[in-house]
């Protein structure tokens, strides 16, 4: 089956003259502090060495000694000459409901927000303010320590969230929406944020339209598109120059959900500020690395959207392919966005273009289990009974360069596994020589060591590791050394949303995709895609539930690779 993704109103040139969006620079401040009468108040944000806030902490007493450091009370008290409007576009849709606003008012909870902020809902449903906030509320949650009023902070969020409806592609609307973020912003000097949750073959009509009337004429503009960025290299430049009719590179903020994710964003601060790691990360010592992610359902009824793309485009191409490079890139000059996506680019360009024989493809099929009955993947009613679009994928990477030639990168993704989870596995090359083999029988993986990085469920950074058994005898076991989010930080995890919305309005790229990112990590995808559909190669049958086709342990041995999720030890 092919797909095809329409862009309209994107005529053949570009130039700077038709970025009709205004865009203006932040500055990043360090720590702020909010006045209460006569008493001066610290809000402590410690920020990263790029400026990214880390954690934010309770307000304390702080002495006057601490007026020696700058600070902006922009964001807490809100600067009464300036507002942020944030409009999500699809409102009325699952991601907006269940991630979206929940996130907005996450960080509206936390004091992440400036005051003088607005939510603005558009979509095409015909609804009033109230019934927007009715259907906001019905998805907010507090945070589990509860140190403010929570129904109170519901009450004072759902007051800033208003409705216009509208159609995507109507001037008239948008500038109707133009005139009600006026009528909020009090005639302040207005930033302006646009998430597009909305199918990718409306995204040009909604930043044409936005541009022409509903931009800030005296703040930034900035728009955040979901994926899928395209279905194939050439969808993808595309959308891209169609994009850049209305917008510069630096309004477009690129959102892949997983690099908020939180041991995702730990990946650097693991590798770059440990000594004890950073030596062993190359192909001297590590022998392979696995990126898996599974799920425990099927499409459940949404198979109509997923059959277009499969399981590569949607989860290997962009989530497993955006780790595998932070992983895998060279120190940065800094902690900069711009000498952070350096460094990811250098690696997607340094990557052998993925070939046929270096993946295996599965789709699940029917399974009855205990009396219960889960369906297949063709049994869902909204896709074709002849699909082929594979639900399970596992695929073989490789690096040419001087630090990761020859080192295999497996990727595995799938639908309807025994499992739900999402990791990265480092398993080490075996001990030279090693004086206790014998002990460990002929299971030399046993043998060596591993790092585990659980981006979830359970966040979780553990190091298997060769361990003697107490005891008269000499017998070897493998233990881990554990770090178990839940229980080193009782806090809960933001979730990413938060971090990457936050991110957006501070103009924070770090964690977004470039143009020229995007382009690169296509090129290693694409050829390979193209073979797979016009050959309608058809993906291996596995049972629901089951760990996958046999032929991913195939792929695995070819590089001489075994499968780190599946002995069972630390499931």
């Amino acid at each position: 089956m092919t797909f095809t993704t329409h862009f309209s109103h994107c005529s053949t040139s570009c130039n700077d003259n038709s970025k009709l969006f205004s865009s203006s620079s932040r500055s990043s401040p360090a720590i702020h502090y909010r006045f209460s009468g006569s008493r001066r108040l610290c809000r402590y944000r410690i920020n990263s060495a790029n400026g990214n806030p880390l954690k934010a902490l309770p307000s304390l007493p702080i002495s006057e000694s601490a007026a020696d450091y700058d600070y902006d009370d922009n964001v807490e008290t809100g600067d009464s000459h300036s507002t942020l409007s944030i409009t999500v576009v699809g409102a009325s849709g699952d991601l907006a409901k269940k991630k979206i606003f929940p996130a907005l008012f996450a960080l509206y909870y936390e004091d992440w927000l400036p005051q003088n902020f607005r939510v603005f809902g558009y979509a095409r449903t015909k609804m009033t303010d109230e019934e927007l906030r009715n259907m906001i509320s019905r998805t907010l949650t507090c945070r589990v320590d509860k140190r403010e009023d929570c129904e109170q902070k519901m009450n004072n969020f759902l007051g800033r969230c208003f409705y216009q409806a509208g159609q995507y592609s109507s001037e008239e609307h948008f500038a109707e929406l133009d005139t009600k973020l006026k009528e909020k912003e009090g005639g302040k000097s207005s930033n302006r944020l646009f998430y597009l949750s909305i199918p990718p073959n409306i995204f040009v009509d909604v930043v044409r339209c936005a541009s022409l009337r509903a931009s800030s004429a005296t703040g930034w503009t900035r728009v955040i598109v979901e994926k899928p960025f395209g279905r194939d290299s050439e969808s993808s430049a595309e959308l891209t120059k169609c994009l850049k009719q209305y917008l510069t590179e630096e309004q477009i903020f690129r959102i892949d959900h997983y690099l908020g994710k939180e041991l995702v964003e730990n990946l650097s601060v693991l590798r770059f500020s440990n000594r004890v790691f950073e030596p062993l990360w190359s192909r001297d010592y590590i022998r392979n690395v696995q990126l898996i992610f599974s799920e425990d359902f099927g499409t459940e009824g949404r198979g109509g959207y997923f059959d277009n793309y499969g399981i590569i485009r949607d989860i290997m191409q962009n989530h497993l392919l955006q780790i595998l490079t932070l992983f895998a890139m060279e120190t940065p000059v800094s902690l900069d966005a711009e000498d952070i996506r350096n460094e990811k680019v250098k690696v997607l360009r340094s990557m052998k273009t993925l070939q046929l024989e270096d993946v295996t493809l599965g789709q699940y099929k029917g399974f009855s289990k205990g009396g219960k009955l889960y369906p297949g993947y063709t049994d869902d009613p909204t896709v074709p009974k002849d699909s082929i679009t594979p639900t399970f994928a596992a695929a073989a990477l490789f690096i040419n360069n001087a630090r990761w030639d020859g080192v295999p990168f497996l990727m595995k993704a799938g639908k309807a596994l025994h499992t739900k989870r999402a990791e990265i596995r480092v398993q080490f090359r075996h001990v030279p020589g090693n004086l206790y083999k014998r002990n460990f029988g002929t299971d030399l993986d046993k043998a060596t060591n591993e790092l585990v990085l659980r981006v979830q469920p359970d966040e979780a950074i553990y190091l298997k590791i060769n361990n003697k058994v107490p005891g008269l005898g000499m017998r070897l076991d493998r233990s881990d050394l554990n770090l178990l989010y839940k229980a080193r930080y009782p806090r809960e995890i933001p979730d990413a949303y938060e971090r990457l919305l936050l991110d957006a309005i501070e103009g924070e790229r770090r964690l977004f995709i470039r143009s020229d990112e995007l382009d690169a990590a296509w090129a290693l995808f694409s050829p390979m895609l193209k073979e797979l559909e016009e050959k309608r190669i058809v993906p291996e049958l596995y049972p629901y539930g089951s760990r996958g086709p046999v032929g991913a342990h195939y792929l695995a041995a070819k590089h001489d690779v075994r499968w780190g999720d599946l002995s069972g030890d630390d499931s």
